[in-house]
């Protein structure tokens, strides 16, 4: 077990939210569950040590902060264009 790792897990759904909200947050063992959760679920993994530096510090349920929302564009950017690579290997 690695105490230093970090993990959060956000949600965003445009047609139901205005902006992404944290759905999972933890160290240690709990970044290793939230990881493993996302790779069982096909769930992309951006990693980005600072912005979960910035993330950790906020309650699950809690929406991102508007000083974050550029670089949360940025993720939800990448995860789309995965997925629609992933789309068009099936």
């Amino acid at each position: 077990m690695n105490k230093d790792k970090k993990a959060i897990a956000l949600e965003y759904n445009s047609e139901e939210q205005d902006v992404p909200q944290i759905t999972a947050s933890g160290r240690g063992v709990v970044a290793e569950r939230i990881i493993e959760t996302a790779v069982n679920s096909n769930v992309e993994i951006y990693k980005n040590e600072e912005l979960v530096k910035e993330l950790i510090q906020f309650k699950v349920g809690t929406e991102i902060p508007k000083e974050l929302y550029e670089i949360v564009a940025q993720i939800l950017i990448f995860v789309e264009e995965v997925d629609s690579v992933n789309s068009l290997d099936n």
